[in-house]
């Protein structure tokens, strides 16, 4: 396990739209794929319709921005690339 790869995500999702599930779903599926990659995974209540990833206080996804929310294996590819763009993420990296 390399020290400098450890990252922090942060999953902001709306407590008004009760996204904790989706939020708390897709924290599962990150820390299972990147286990020995992700330091902390944090849950971050908000407001506003708001659904946003963060890798080290970066923006990597946005619901506001995109108009949608992310694909599970669209955040790990995104992940992924900056953490570590060479892995193989197997049927994540498939081509639908």
């Amino acid at each position: 396990m390399n020290q400098k790869n450890l990252t922090d995500i942060e999953i902001e999702y709306c407590t008004q739209c009760r996204w904790l599930l989706r939020a708390a779903w897709m924290a599962q599926e990150l820390l299972v794929t990147f286990e020995y990659d992700i330091t902390r995974v944090s849950l971050v209540p908000g407001t506003g319709g708001i659904f946003e990833v963060r890798l080290n206080g970066q923006v990597l996804f946005s619901r506001k921005e995109k108009g949608r929310f992310p694909e599970s294996k669209e955040l790990k590819q995104l992940i992924r690339d900056v953490i570590d763009p060479d892995r193989p993420l197997g049927h994540s990296d498939k081509v639908e």
